[in-house]
């Protein structure tokens, strides 16, 4: 078992980090307060190919393998969450929905090749108001209609939605069948009677975009279809256990990042005449701290590569995400405390982490989902 990164994984990480210091740091806090988005700088970072690091050559990716994909998504959410996410549902959601499918290559090619440089965006639909957790009480449908299909329905917490180009719209094709009825199609930016609802105002990863989506008799081509009926709900199982390794990525760099910034301030902050590091019970804190995002880290790992390697990943990614996304949480949490009063004004960033860290926890599977997915594979 080598547990040391390939040079080409090393390189891609310091791509990520040094972009996420130059490109991303300045203007992290502002945009923070503002819910802008760093369009410039998204599209900036995908003229290297990075998007689409994970994914074929023939289809327009850089044939990567999916650890360092991950990597970069971990250098990246150590500095910006909202930034990380975003990349990862433009990768892992869309892009590995059109990965997975079964749809013939030249679609593939022409719905992923403008995602793996940036020059367009991608968004994943699937969640409604009354399909979270439970993804089968979908309601929207669609209907054939000749060479086309009428697709009439809501989505919501749609992230990058309105910023997408193209979305995945997860759909039934016979209400009456649930999930055997259920298809996938790639509705396109501008098409009549898509639009951009509400856009959430949130806790945390606030300059990532998230909104609702509708669509009010939207017409598709039946080509566009990327998953036929009765496809698209194990389409979007699959693509979600992919989601979640993303996700536990990012919940690693988040801690990351704050233990880091933990750590430079301790050695700094003096009280009772010597840095605070110094105080056994912090830095036994300290301690605790590092071994567990250690821990983290080789679950994470471990389920790149068991996706990577064409293993069974499910169990492994939800295990994944669980722990990194709460040792996220607890992480930012204690770097608040160890920063005292400081921790909780803006300026020192674990504020905002901590905040970025909570809905790690939630999205793309709760991670009381996750518990059902390990329990399941434990007592089959």
């Amino acid at each position: 078992m080598n547990f040391t990164l390939t040079q080409d994984q090393q390189q891609i990480q310091q791509l990520a980090r040094e972009f996420a210091e130059k490109d991303l740091l300045p203007g992290v806090l502002e945009r923070d307060e503002s819910s802008e988005f760093p369009l410039e700088a998204f599209k900036k970072l995908g003229k290297t190919g990075i998007y689409g690091l994970p994914y074929p050559t023939e289809v327009g990716g850089l044939g990567g393998s999916y650890l360092s994909y991950i990597l970069a998504v971990e250098e990246i959410s150590k500095v910006d969450a909202s930034f990380g996410i975003a990349f990862s549902v433009d990768t892992s959601l869309y892009g590995g929905s059109i990965m997975n499918s079964s749809a013939p290559e030249a679609i593939k090619k022409k719905f992923l090749a403008p995602i793996t440089y940036g020059e367009k965006i991608g968004s994943f639909g699937l969640t409604e108001h009354t399909a979270g957790s439970d993804a089968a009480g979908q309601r929207t449908v669609a209907t054939k209609d000749g060479d086309s299909y009428i697709i009439n329905g809501s989505k919501c917490f749609n992230t990058n939605g309105p910023l997408a180009d193209y979305t995945v719209i997860y759909c039934l094709t016979d209400p009456a069948l649930g999930t055997k009825g259920m298809a996938a199609f790639v509705v396109e930016k501008g098409t009549p009677g898509f639009t951009v609802g509400k856009v959430e105002n949130k806790m945390g990863i606030r300059s990532a975009h998230v909104s609702d989506m509708h669509l009010d008799n939207v017409r598709v081509p039946a080509e566009n279809m990327i998953a036929q009926p009765g496809e698209g709900f194990k389409l979007a199982m699959k693509t979600l256990d992919g989601g979640r390794i993303g996700v536990a990525a990012q919940g690693l760099g988040i801690a990351k990042g704050a233990f880091e910034i933990a750590r430079k301030y301790m050695m700094e902050r003096q009280q009772f005449g010597k840095p605070i590091c110094k105080q056994q019970y912090l830095a036994f804190k300290m301690a605790e701290l590092q071994t567990k995002i250690q821990a983290a880290e080789l679950l994470l790992y471990k389920a790149a590569i068991c996706k990577e390697e064409g293993q069974p990943y499910t169990v492994p990614a939800a295990m994944a995400k669980m722990t990194c996304t709460n040792v996220a949480m607890e992480v930012t949490t204690e770097a608040v405390q160890l920063l005292g009063g400081n921790g909780y004004m803006k300026d020192y960033h674990v504020e905002r982490m901590m905040r970025d860290a909570k809905i790690t926890q939630i999205y793309e599977g709760t991670n009381e989902i996750q518990k059902l997915v390990i329990s399941g594979q434990i007592f089959r």
